[in-house]
């Protein structure tokens, strides 16, 4: 089921408030010399408590469905506010539950494997607030759960930027909103559905490593990578793109309890993956205690970020919205920074949120970066520029690492995220200049990059980038690889000069350098819906040298109703999208 057009625009909502920084705590001895004295910051302590707004059940608590309404009913229409949650489950046997996850709310379980945390009920995210329309249900997350279904069925009707890793349903799962409206998501990693998965109205999704009872049907771009129980590859009819295995995976770290301990899990790294992680006993992986972490709040500084991480803590981002006036430098090895609840940073003074150095294995996950009102030339770099560095061994991951310009107020960044560090894995992200919100507008938001790929041997799987000025992706790197990638081109272009790309007619959703001789990529989509200028003829949605060691498989161009046009699907191959159909036009495999 098809949309005219994937997205509402909402009316104003309310900008993310500024919490202001508290100052780096210090300490400076009496002295009796002339010469002042250097101030040495005290040092940070690792562990303590993860703030108010991470709440703890355990199957004793009382009043767990009223609290879990309480957040929800704040939530469910917050898509643009500051209030951030985690939900966290010990574990043991909860029943009666159904617990509704609004925006910039995530659930988790805390054992070691889902099964230590059983839900007899429902994780519901549905689309009443919008409608029935759930193409808005982004920024919400469930994680290391069991779940056994009331009627058998969960149902999980998101969009962009909400996971669902590492859980067991005990019964079917159901993407679709009440209704069966629109819904344009999704993301699946490490969870097994005993019974069927349902996707009805969703246009689009990415399965990895996951086991499943069956898949139902697709609408346009359904995409599996070392899933077992799969659909057989089929694309464009049916439409699935199937691999047996996922090249490279490493699971996102998690937050669990060993006895009383809160400690953080660290799956390794899996080559050729099928299935989930924890079937079978212990995962494989390490694990560090809380005391190992410094627990952060909002209105922390950035200095005392980097003092912790200086000190050879790792981060812990407890929820909300930490604003920066310099850079997180990660610079050591292995290095982890997991967010809780969507924890929120927002650089305040044109700097880049996070930074990391060329170094092996360092783990970001679980956090959003909202643009700050002066431009950012970057927000999110991994690794410097020009690195040649090997990490095949132990590669830096980004996984459900989110950016966003405009939608929450007035935002702008050149680049969003720039991968130079060789063999990085981006594992889910969504890169969204704004389409809707406040402090929106084809400069007032002004971002001309979403990702930009320089360094070699890059994997992403899960890709979602939308509704950048110019190339929504750049990849410059060799070797790169994507399995599944989901483009909206900009919809507030306001004529054809606008996006002209020199003597081409706009800019390519995925673009792969002039210079690179081997890239591949399965299961890739764009759409356009330029409805400020419905005439824009856009040329194509993937643009690549023509060489053989740059192969495509599975590609599709939509016009959603007819707002803009698509000459080719890639460079100068494909048919042009017919008319008002929304009917995508497709190629099978490039060159």
């Amino acid at each position: 089921m098809s949309s005219v057009r994937r997205r509402t625009v909402l009316g104003a909502a309310a900008a993310a408030s500024a919490l202001a920084g508290l100052p780096t705590a210090a300490s400076a001895a009496p002295s009796t010399s002339s010469t002042p004295t250097a101030v040495t910051p005290r040092a940070l302590p690792g562990g303590g408590d993860l703030g108010p707004n991470v709440i703890v059940f355990d199957p004793s608590t009382a009043g767990i469905q009223a609290r879990l309404d309480q957040i929800f009913a704040q939530q469910e229409t917050a898509q643009f506010g500051t209030g951030r949650y985690q939900l966290l489950f010990k574990p043991g046997t909860y029943s009666g539950l159904n617990a509704q996850l609004g925006f910039y709310t995530s659930i988790s379980g805390l054992g070691l494997s889902p099964d230590d945390t059983t839900i007899n009920g429902d994780i519901t995210v549905d689309a009443g607030w919008f409608n029935g329309n759930a193409t808005q249900n982004f920024w919400r997350s469930a994680e290391n759960l069991a779940l056994v279904p009331v009627s058998g069925t969960n149902r999980w009707a998101v969009a962009q930027a909400a996971p669902f890793r590492r859980m067991h349903v005990r019964g079917s799962l159901n993407l679709s909103p009440n209704g069966y409206g629109w819904a344009s998501g999704g993301y699946i990693a490490d969870s097994r559905i005993d019974g069927q998965v349902q996707p009805y109205s969703q246009q689009q999704w990415y399965t990895r490593d996951s086991a499943i009872g069956s898949w139902l049907n697709g609408v346009w771009n359904m995409v599996f990578s070392g899933v077992q129980g799969a659909p057989a590859q089929g694309f464009p009819n049916p439409v699935y793109t199937t691999l047996a295995t996922t090249p490279v995976s490493r699971e996102k770290p998690f937050l669990y309890l060993n006895g009383t301990e809160y400690r953080v899990f660290l799956p390794e790294k899996r080559t050729n993956a099928s299935g989930v992680t924890w079937g079978n006993g212990t995962p494989r992986g390490t694990s560090l205690s809380l005391s190992q972490f410094y627990v952060a709040k909002p209105g922390v500084t950035a200095a005392t970020l980097n003092q912790a991480l200086t000190q050879g803590l790792h981060l812990l981002l407890t929820p909300g919205i930490y604003h920066l006036d310099q850079p997180i430098q990660v610079n050591r090895a292995n290095t982890v920074v997991l967010g809780l609840g969507y924890a929120t940073l927002v650089p305040d003074n044109g700097v880049t949120a996070l930074k990391t150095a060329d170094v092996d294995g360092v783990r970001l996950a679980g956090f959003l970066i909202d643009a700050g009102t002066v431009n950012s030339n970057t927000l999110l770099e991994v690794g410097p520029s020009g690195t040649t560095t090997d990490h095949s061994a132990n590669p830096t991951t980004v996984q459900d690492v989110f950016v966003r310009i405009g939608g929450a107020g007035a935002g702008k960044a050149t680049t969003s995220m720039v991968i130079n560090n060789r063999h990085t894995i981006v594992d889910h992200t969504w890169l969204w200049r704004a389409d809707h919100g406040t402090g929106i507008g084809w400069d007032t938001n002004r971002a001309d990059y979403g990702l930009v790929v320089n360094g070699a041997d890059v994997l992403a799987t899960g890709l979602f980038v939308e509704h950048f000025n110019k190339y929504d992706v750049q990849w410059n790197g060799e070797r790169g690889r994507t399995i599944f990638f989901q483009n909206e081109k900009a919809y507030d272009a306001p004529n054809q000069a606008a996006i002209q790309n020199g003597s081409i007619k706009g800019y390519a959703a995925y673009k792969v350098g002039d210079n690179v001789t081997v890239h591949e990529g399965w299961g890739l989509g764009s759409y356009c819906y330029y409805n400020v200028a419905p005439t824009i003829v856009q040329h194509n949605g993937f643009a690549a040298p023509n060489r053989s060691g740059v192969k495509f498989h599975d590609l599709l161009v939509v016009s959603l109703g007819g707002q803009g046009q698509y000459e080719r699907v890639i460079n100068e191959t494909g048919s042009p999208t017919s008319g008002t159909s929304t009917i995508p036009s497709t190629v099978v495999s490039y060159p």
